[in-house]
């Protein structure tokens, strides 16, 4: 990962984008939409990806994108490559059933990560990808963005957290 990481010095940031800066600052959604070589954009929903991605698997990336600290984000950089292997309507039942059959309630973020390898393992893998071609559709994108860092659109669970703790608050008042 550390590899990985020194090539491509880009930064996973929760929620949705407008743009990435320079650092990065996407989720891994829309970096992964960058590294297969598609324009960047802004993904709120999975059903917005292209449709060579698996719905359930960045279904579950963007979950653990959204709920790990800025640190364990790090950790998803790796699998940014991976999430293009959309495959066949039975494979992707298949991976479906395999992470909602182990995704029970809160889980860990390691926990979480090996779902994820799991899910991946399952059908049509992603085509590998050289690091010079991720890394030179990363720089492309970096290239573009006019700031340093992103302000990232809040996330629907940020949001919903944000709105427990007003609710709780006024309550108390």
């Amino acid at each position: 990962m550390d590899q990985f990481n020194h090539i491509l010095d880009w930064k996973l940031k929760p929620g949705s984008h407008t743009f990435p800066g320079k650092d990065g600052g996407t989720c891994i959604n829309e970096a992964a939409i960058v590294a297969a070589g598609f324009e960047y954009q802004p993904v709120k929903s999975v059903d917005e990806m292209p449709a060579c991605f698996s719905r359930p698997i960045c279904r579950l990336a963007m979950r653990l994108n959204d709920e790990a600290t800025d640190e364990q984000r790090q950790h998803l950089v790796p699998f940014v490559t991976r999430l293009a292997c959309a495959d066949t309507e039975l494979i992707e039942r298949q991976r479906a059933a395999y992470i909602n059959a182990r995704l029970s309630g809160r889980i860990s973020f390691e926990d979480g990560l090996e779902i994820l390898a799991g899910a991946l393992a399952i059908g049509r893998q992603a085509d590998i990808l050289g690091y010079a071609d991720v890394e030179g559709r990363m720089g492309m994108a970096r290239s573009r963005a006019k700031h340093a860092t992103s302000v990232p659109e809040e996330s629907l669970a940020a949001l919903f957290t944000s709105w427990a703790w007003l609710k709780r608050k006024v309550k108390v008042m």
